[in-house]
């Protein structure tokens, strides 16, 4: 499907639409930025966003280590372990979710939170694998689609 016929269905679908907070703009990324997306200030100003970040939610800081997952595992590349961080704050964020109606949501591609279809393997080499992250595999397992936030971009 094109991105426009994608994006079309998703302002047709009744409530809001989930999105990684750090495409909305907001500085929650491990390094205390933003990835700031086009789709997804059309959501916010359409009053569709409902934007979320796990990690935070989870109980870790901004800014914080990168974290990657390595055989089911979110692991610093010290290898300080904050799976529990992760699905409390995945299992809270779906939560909401649930009870805002979601229905789809749009993520951060690659994430160990919101990475869909591909994530860094654990190995900190910049090495993808396919996957998910902790939040986005709770959204699919609760019957939310989740969509790569990378979908929407189009060459110029």
């Amino acid at each position: 499907m094109h991105p426009e016929a994608l994006e079309a269905r998703l302002f047709a679908l009744p409530g809001p639409i989930a999105v990684s907070a750090c495409l909305a703009g907001m500085p929650t990324r491990y390094d205390g930025t933003d990835r700031a997306h086009p789709l997804v200030a059309r959501l916010i100003a359409a009053g569709k966003a409902l934007p979320l970040c796990p990690e935070q939610i989870g109980g870790l800081p901004t800014p914080r280590k990168p974290y990657e997952i390595r055989n089911g595992v979110v692991i610093a590349q010290d290898g300080d372990d904050v799976t529990e961080a992760f699905q409390r704050g995945a299992r809270s964020a779906v939560k909401l979710c649930l009870q805002a109606k979601v229905r789809a949501a749009v993520l951060q591609p690659r994430s160990p939170s919101c990475g869909c279809d591909m994530v860094y393997d654990g190995s900190f080499g910049g090495v993808l694998v396919p996957g998910h992250g902790v939040f986005a595999g709770m959204l699919l397992d609760a019957g939310i689609q989740v969509l790569n936030a990378a979908v929407f971009d189009t060459e110029a």
